[in-house]
């Protein structure tokens, strides 16, 4: 599965990082500390947070992540989008909670196989 098929099936919004739209996702990461993303989150994941600054992106290339999704209709700051941009990075947004989009996520997961 690509960041573009969730796009499509959640009706997420993207914000920036186009270039990374064919990104391979291999599973997803729910959390707001950038410790624990830094620690726990896998390579090819898509990262689920309200956090919008550009340090956000910096993790999120650090740990080769396929997208970041920006929750509860949160929007990001400039320079994130900038970083984004440069990295490459999908910068994604819904208005969902992280309860409702882990769900979405999890089901289209689990029908594509991919947990």
């Amino acid at each position: 599965m690509k960041v573009l098929d969730i796009i499509n099936r959640l009706g997420l919004s993207v914000y920036s990082g186009q270039e990374g739209l064919d990104n391979e996702i291999h599973g997803g990461y729910v959390s707001d500390l950038l410790s624990d993303v830094m620690g726990r989150a896998k390579e090819k994941q898509v990262w689920i947070t309200l956090q919008t600054h550009k340090n956000v992106m910096a993790i999120a290339s650090l740990k080769d992540l396929a997208a970041v999704i920006l929750i509860n209709g949160v929007k990001p700051d400039d320079d994130t989008i900038k970083q984004s941009n440069m990295e490459g990075l999908p910068l994604l947004g819904s208005n969902d909670t992280a309860f409702n989009i882990s769900g979405k996520l999890y089901k289209l997961f689990k029908e594509n196989e991919i947990i």
